[in-house]
């Protein structure tokens, strides 16, 4: 596997089910409750709420092995607010993945709609704690230049980080430097 920004690459899978889950698991909260669905329908929810937690905390993983590479580029202060901001995201995550897989034990019974529905609530928390957590990513790439620390000196990416200065597969693909754009578009 490409180990080149391997972090930016994994952290999208568990952004993108933070903003689905309030959806997901407040439409299966609804489908149970209307009896569209039966309880055991719950179970999307809660796979669906692992995959983000475990995916989460691979993300977590990755970016403090990538994290003093960043810290040759950019401070480290804001590289611990986006750090601090992904734990309590990965961490919440985990709590309602919890939540969500009590609301299923007790599916049979009279607490589990109830528990379900604290789950899904608590789905928006990490809706806005995912939020914060890209925010502070965002910053660190487009804000302090964190994607600096994987170019090389002609702003190339470099494929390894004892990157020596030759091409490797980077190909131009016949690009010049210098276009004079006299068209008359």
């Amino acid at each position: 596997m490409d180990a080149l920004l391997f972090h930016p690459k994994l952290v999208h899978v568990p952004m993108a089910l933070g903003v689905l889950m309030p959806l997901i698991a407040t439409g299966l909260v609804v489908a149970w409750w209307r009896k569209w669905l039966p309880a055991r329908g719950w179970a999307i929810a809660v796979l669906l709420q692992g995959l983000l937690f475990g995916s989460g905390v691979l993300a977590l993983q990755s970016g403090e092995a990538e994290e003093e590479r960043v810290e040759e580029v950019i401070s480290e202060d804001a590289i611990e607010r986006h750090e601090e901001a992904a734990e309590a995201f990965v961490w919440a995550s985990g709590a309602v993945f919890g939540v969500m897989l009590l609301g299923l034990a007790a599916a049979g019974g009279r607490p589990g709609l109830p528990i379900a529905a604290a789950a899904a609530l608590g789905t928006i928390v990490v809706f806005g704690l995912g939020y914060r957590t890209g925010e502070a990513g965002g910053a660190l790439v487009y804000e302090h230049g964190a994607g600096a620390a994987y170019a090389d000196g002609a702003g190339r990416l470099s494929i390894a980080r004892g990157y020596d200065g030759e091409r490797g597969d980077h190909d131009d693909h016949g690009d010049d430097d210098d276009d004079d754009d006299d068209d008359d578009h």
